[in-house]
């Protein structure tokens, strides 16, 4: 009911089995929790029902993260554990759109233990890059403050968890400017190449975040912007061409043979990524 924003239902739903008699005295607890929480928070369906779904849509205006932080607080409260089966799920399977999800999931849920048990798995496992950046950005969201120390690819990293962006526009404007200016070579020469570039890109930058690679592109030199985006470029080119043409894509970004070298640091950085997989 929840999922589907049926809280009326789901209030009437809670009345109705606290009335009924039998039952373990914890989920009277539970239901009368989740009822009151129910009732603070989704006001209008408690006096009204479900019956006008846009009224209460106007007067609320729920954005995404407000129905990600509902759904996860329902869960735990139907489910007290719930916070740990959270934990075994992103610990144990592999990096999913499912281990993404209980991530978010437990960036809304209390715990005791929970922020050390990320912590410490972040420090001692063998995470892919792309969940650890997604770990922080779930202790960030749970108010964790202070650095941690862990390994990031081949290199050690101390990243402060209060800078960890939590949006795509809280990156620093040389992530867009790259793509900006794939965005201009693509349009003339392979107009398609530009969506796919657009999600690898947004995923790498999540895997290198404060790494070597991610400090070299935040740095003033206006040329590195041309050599990440030609070998953005060159590593799509590859990938939905099948070939590899590296003097045209150079000649593209304007990348003399004094920036060739790290014009393929940078393809080595993006191609080792696409290979441990997304």
């Amino acid at each position: 009911m929840l999922e589907s924003e049926r809280y009326g239902e789901a209030m009437e739903l809670l009345r109705f089995l606290l009335q009924c008699q039998g039952q373990e005295e914890r989920y009277y607890e539970e239901w009368q929790s989740l009822l009151e929480w129910l009732e603070t928070a989704f006001p209008y369906a408690a006096q009204h029902g479900d019956s006008d779904g846009s009224a209460y849509g106007h007067e609320e205006d729920l954005g995404e993260e407000d129905m990600a932080r509902i759904l996860a607080q329902s869960k735990q409260a139907e489910d007290p554990d719930y916070p740990n089966k959270l934990l075994l799920k992103i610990m144990n399977e592999p990096l999913a759109e499912s281990t993404v999800l209980a991530l978010e999931q437990l960036s809304y849920v209390k715990g005791e233990g929970v922020d050390e048990a990320l912590i410490s798995w972040l420090q001692t496992g063998k995470v892919h890059p792309l969940l650890q950046f997604r770990t922080m950005q779930t202790l960030r969201r749970r108010g964790v403050e202070g650095a941690v120390k862990l390994v990031r690819g081949l290199e050690t990293s101390v990243i402060e968890i209060d800078d960890i962006p939590l949006q795509s526009d809280d990156f620093p404007p040389q992530v867009v400017l790259v793509l900006e200016r794939l965005a201009q070579q693509a349009e003339v020469h392979e107009p398609t190449l530009y969506y796919f570039a657009q999600e690898l890109w947004g995923q790498f930058i999540m895997s290198i975040y404060g790494t070597a690679d991610y400090r070299s592109l935040m740095s003033d030199e206006d040329v590195l912007l041309d050599i990440w985006a030609g070998a953005l470029h060159q590593i799509i080119s590859e990938s939905l061409n099948g070939s590899r043409n590296e003097e045209e894509t150079r000649n593209m970004y304007g990348i003399t043979d004094t920036m060739r070298f790290q014009f393929e640091q940078a393809y080595r950085s993006l191609k080792a990524f696409v290979k441990i997989g997304i």
